[in-house]
């Protein structure tokens, strides 16, 4: 029997909130009926933007007010001072009470992270939060992490991260034993940083884990699929973020322009409608939505700013299948078993970009 989720939505975080926030949450209750919403934010323009949906609508959600909202230009450290009564900061409060198992929030990336480690903290034995995503690829997705939330990284960090890369593979992917990768400069064991090297010497000697170790990837391995995870300092995965994302920009302006050449052109575009609809949905930005902050104990969910209401809906289902696989407690054993289990945690920088 499927189990009921409540999750906690900030109502007014992203360029189109609350609007794009109430029809993503709709867009999922059509895909999964066994949600229920807790919804935060402006009373006033969240009612009747809820009797606009079909489905919401029927489940009456229960409404936590506040006119207080962390602005997408905000400061962390401003954020953490003046934003505890704002719609993220008490959408992270019903995670850290235990009223919602998730919560999902397109608002500002270092302020969700920040007030999340406050509210959640890290699980025994993370020292730093991660950042992972999907990534679309010649052999389906994979999963990349950091992502930005931690700019110089040691080698127990990475290797904390491919322990929590592969859980969240094995969770959202339903992958069994995922390959994992650590991006470095080249193939060869004497390439890259010292903290690269000695975390593929600790990845190399675990042993009775659920997961295999490829070794080293480059750059082009991202998008070739050649490992089911990849694994990086924030910088570098941060780097390569913003640069898919811009190369599927780019290729798309291309063939726009390219299609609107000529009459032949046009008609070519006619005859190859189908196939172009297809590469379409294939690098669809809206079906990657969604960067988990893996480490913390709780479940928290980053949908991009900008976003409209499918992309939102998919956030929401990358939060579903964390909790619905109990992935904060796998991480909590599966880091036991690795042998890498420390109770003691030390500070992390939180990245502001």
């Amino acid at each position: 029997m499927t189990r009921t989720l409540t999750i906690a939505l900030d109502a007014m975080g992203g360029d189109n909130a609350p609007e794009m926030v109430i029809q993503g949450a709709d867009i999922a209750l059509e895909r999964d009926p066994h949600l229920v919403f807790i919804l935060v934010g402006d009373e006033a323009r969240i009612r009747p933007l809820l009797k606009k949906t079909k489905r919401l609508r029927t489940r009456d959600p229960e409404i936590v007010h506040t006119d207080k909202a962390v602005g997408s230009a905000d400061k962390v450290s401003v954020a953490l001072r003046a934003g505890r009564g704002s719609s993220m900061r008490l959408a992270i409060d019903l995670v850290g009470a235990a009223r919602a198992d998730c919560i999902v929030s397109a608002g500002n990336t270092g302020a969700l992270m920040a007030m999340a480690k406050v509210v959640l903290r890290t699980v025994p034995g993370i020292d730093r939060p991660a950042i992972a995503s999907l990534f679309p690829t010649l052999k389906g997705e994979s999963a990349m992490l950091d992502l930005g939330a931690n700019i110089d990284c040691d080698a127990t960090n990475l290797v904390q991260f491919a322990i929590m890369g592969q859980i969240f593979a094995r969770t959202v992917l339903g992958l069994e034993r995922p390959l994992v990768g650590l991006l470095n400069v080249g193939s060869e064991e004497q390439k890259g940083h010292e903290s690269v090297r000695e975390a593929s010497t600790i990845l190399r000697g675990i042993k009775d884990m659920p997961f295999d170790f490829h070794g080293f990837v480059e750059g082009d391995d991202i998008t070739a699929g050649t490992v089911d995870v990849v694994v990086t300092d924030g910088f570098t995965g941060n780097v390569a973020l913003k640069t898919a994302e811009g190369t599927s920009r780019l290729i798309g302006q291309f063939l726009r322009e390219a299609f609107r050449s000529s009459w032949l052109a046009r008609i070519g575009y006619v005859l190859a409608r189908g196939a172009i609809g297809q590469l379409r949905q294939r690098i669809d930005p809206r079906r990657y939505n969604g960067a988990m902050f893996l480490g913390l104990n709780g479940i928290a969910v980053k949908s991009h700013g900008g976003t409209d209401a499918l992309g939102f809906a998919s956030a929401i289902a990358v939060a579903v299948d964390m909790a619905r696989h109990g992935f904060v407690d796998k991480v909590k054993t599966e880091l036991k078993s690795s042998g890498l289990h420390k109770p003691a945690m030390k500070p992390a920088a939180v990245a502001t970009a």
